[in-house]
């Protein structure tokens, strides 16, 4: 079974692609009083439409979590236009940090994949607090930024969505490290298809696009919705899929005790190996300009770690 802790926006869109594509039974979670029971009333008259055999229910309750074997958060405050994912920190440093409480303690053999911004930031909380082991822990931040990059590279080119591999690390913020040189359109690598400063467009583009979305309708749901879905997906599923995702560093990339975004293998057992690129002097100042800053959020958050 699955668990979503949070009935908003993003949390919801992760629901449907999970009913759509029939990946597994679900729980959702939410404090506040009757909106997880009217969603998951509502996605089962979706499902029952659909003909989608997946059983949905709601609840207020966090010992509903207890059969989990992954468990997604998504609860906490949304950007607003203007704001950064790291303005979010303290106010949503409570909420997940209380969530992971009750996941230690009501599903303490379940993987956890947060979604909650600032995102790295997050999962080193969640990480912290339930005591679990890194691969067990791991946030969704890459693999959107990915999609991101691939948009524009597809708009720029004309061609599938499917016939590119793009590839995001770095932080989920203003840092994040888009990588051309390993991102590929059917095997050929971009950088043999664009000129360096239409590239640095399409980089600069990846990055500023989630404000440019924000501005216009108020929060990104969709996008953040389908990737969650295929994470799930490569768990309950056991797809060992190379993606890029927020994990906790030991040593890889040279950072210690920190959640950055990197590829990974993600399959059953969760994070099942950390792949390490090797990346350019450009890239890895970037790179390095991200774990300062993730760095110093993280710093912060010391008051908020009370490890089970």
């Amino acid at each position: 079974m699955i668990t979503i802790i949070g009935s908003g926006k993003v949390g919801v869109s992760v629901a449907i692609q999970v009913v759509t594509r029939e990946i597994e039974d679900l729980t959702l979670i939410d404090v506040v009083k009757g909106l997880p029971q009217g969603e998951a009333m509502d996605l089962r008259h979706m499902a029952s439409a659909q003909g989608a055999n997946v059983r949905i229910e709601g609840s207020n309750d966090y010992d509903k979590m207890r059969s989990s074997d992954l468990v997604v958060v998504t609860a906490g405050f949304g950007r607003k236009p203007g704001q950064t994912r790291l303005d979010l920190l303290k106010q949503n440093a409570e909420i997940v940090g209380a969530i992971a409480k009750e996941i230690s303690k009501y599903a303490p053999n379940a993987k956890v994949l947060v979604v909650t911004n600032p995102l790295d930031p997050m999962a080193y909380l969640t990480y912290k607090v339930t005591g679990f082991e890194r691969e067990r822990v791991f946030g969704m931040g890459g693999l959107l930024d990915s999609a991101r990059f691939t948009d524009f590279i597809v708009q720029e080119l004309n061609v599938a969505y499917e016939s590119v591999q793009s590839m995001v690390i770095g932080e989920h913020g203003e840092s994040m490290v888009p990588l051309p040189r390993y991102t590929t359109i059917n095997g050929v690598p971009l950088t043999d298809l664009l000129k360096p400063e239409q590239i640095d467009q399409l980089v600069d583009n990846t990055r500023k696009i989630a404000i440019e979305v924000i501005s216009l309708k108020g929060a990104t749901i969709h996008g953040p919705g389908a990737c969650v879905a295929k994470m799930i997906e490569c768990v309950v599923r056991d797809k060992k899929t190379l993606l890029p995702a927020s994990v906790h560093l030991e040593g890889e990339y040279g950072v210690k005790d920190l959640f950055v975004g990197a590829p990974i293998i993600l399959g059953g057992e969760g994070v099942e190996r950390i792949m390490e690129l090797e990346m350019d002097e450009a890239e890895r100042d970037m790179f390095l300009k991200g774990v300062q800053s993730l760095r110093d959020a993280t710093e912060s958050l010391k008051t908020f770690i009370t490890p089970r």
